[in-house]
């Protein structure tokens, strides 16, 4: 379902590890980061995946909002979370977005 925030399409929200190792970084739709679509997306039709290095389960602690070293899915945020709802709640969601955009893409 689409919604009128920016944050539903445009926003990471969780990384979702595939078959191939990739990751699908995807909005609060489970769509690509970008997608504006209510349909079905399979993520193996695009060339959305991307190979992160670095991304351990100690990692993957700092950067999902309970803490969990899951790497096979990873949420920034919470499911009943708005990020943008308060000044703490965006604090934490921009301080874990820092250290994703701080991982390298794998060659």
């Amino acid at each position: 379902m689409l919604k009128e925030e920016l944050r539903h399409t445009h926003f990471p929200y969780s990384l979702q590890k595939q078959e191939d190792g990739t990751y699908v970084v995807t909005n609060r739709n489970y769509k690509p980061i970008g997608f504006m679509t209510g349909e079905w997306v399979d993520y193996n039709e695009s060339p959305v995946g991307v190979k992160i290095s670095g991304l351990t389960p100690q990692v993957a602690a700092k950067l999902d909002h309970k803490g969990r070293n899951n790497v096979e899915s990873i949420f920034l945020y919470g499911d009943g979370c708005t990020p943008t709802s308060d000044k703490k709640s965006m604090d934490d969601y921009l301080a874990r977005l820092a250290l994703l955009m701080k991982l390298k893409i794998a060659s």
